[in-house]
């Protein structure tokens, strides 16, 4: 099958990261086009509207009139124009999909795009996340992936016999909506800097040593080069993961994440088993207290990040996930 995925930008490289799957994993062909370029992660591209050249265009047009499957991320949808090329003007005959992963348009209104697609007679859809099926109970969940076999998302060797601190990051694409100043502020307090006079003494009062790497507005290889020297990862609080998360728990780090219990479940389904690498928090509280259990215990640091790589080559693999989406493609 011949797959097209239209986006207005790619949200955070998974799109790309979907089409080098399929090609690499599956018989079936895939290609990309873009319209913007947001942030400055400097994703791979493929068929990107502002670089392309008038046989460029005509690729696109040649690619959209072959198609078997428009596939739609985000709000992206037949009548958002290519460049010359209206995805409207190709639909007969293709399968169509609209794929979300949690646009703040589709999530502070999914009723909405829900009506979209019942007018549309719209019944492929795909959700990045397990939240976002609780936002459109009509969709799948199909999970973002990233490529584990590739350097740059396989463990450094020799992180933990350096010595020094904790090393923990974090890479918010939007730090209000990944409790940074939550874990800024946990840091703050492990570390002393935010103790008054009068110190307890207890164990849960004892400073440890972090060193945090807040990486912002890189490009992704730097970003994951940063990550990847690094112990722990901290994605955020929110009830779900992040493509964070995967990146980490990829690279051998411990992960840490707020997955409620809903989403919790909705993962071990897909993997197979209940034993996830993440290491919870949902609250500060939880947060600083797993803070200082990886920052005592490097031994404990080790092999949770040991786990978080294992569960990922054999049950998240870039493989894994392209099989799977080949599959619902055969199934359309």
């Amino acid at each position: 099958m011949n797959i097209l995925m239209l986006a207005v930008n790619d949200p955070a490289g998974t799109a790309i990261q979907f089409c080098r799957a399929l090609n690499r994993h599956t018989p079936h062909t895939a290609r990309l086009a873009t319209l913007e370029t947001r942030y400055t992660h400097a994703w791979e591209k493929d068929l990107h509207l502002p670089d392309l050249d008038a046989a460029g265009l005509d690729e696109l047009g040649d690619l959209m009139r072959q198609a078997d499957v428009f596939h739609f991320h985000m709000t992206c949808d037949e009548h958002q124009p290519f460049g010359p090329h209206l995805p409207a003007d190709h639909l007969r005959g293709k399968a169509v999909v609209h794929h979300h992963h949690g646009h703040h348009d589709f999530r502070s209104n999914p009723q909405s795009f829900r009506d979209k697609y019942a007018r549309r007679g719209r019944a492929n859809l795909l959700v990045s996340t397990p939240d976002l099926m609780q936002l459109l109970p009509e969709a799948q969940w199909l999970p973002n992936m990233v490529p584990v076999d590739e350097p740059l998302f396989t463990p450094l060797a020799g992180r933990f016999d350096q010595g020094g601190p904790l090393r923990v990051c974090h890479s918010p694409t939007r730090k209000d909506l990944k409790n940074t100043d939550d874990f800024l502020a946990a840091v703050q307090t492990l570390t002393g800097e935010a103790k008054g006079p009068g110190r307890s003494g207890d164990a849960a009062d004892i400073e440890v040593d972090i060193a945090v790497d807040l990486i912002d507005d890189v490009p992704n290889t730097e970003c994951l080069a940063r990550k990847r020297q690094c112990h722990v990862l901290f994605d955020h609080m929110q009830g779900y993961y992040g493509v964070s998360s995967l990146e980490g728990l990829s690279q051998g780090l411990a992960v840490i994440a707020g997955l409620d219990a809903w989403n919790r479940e909705q993962v071990a389904r897909f993997a197979g088993t209940d034993a996830l690498p993440w290491v919870l928090a949902s609250t500060r509280q939880e947060l600083e207290a797993r803070l200082r259990e990886l920052a005592l215990d490097r031994d404990l640091c080790r092999t949770v990040g040991r786990a978080s790589r294992r569960f990922m080559v054999e049950r998240w693999s870039d493989r894994v996930v392209a099989l799977r989406l080949a599959g619902f493609y055969e199934g359309l």
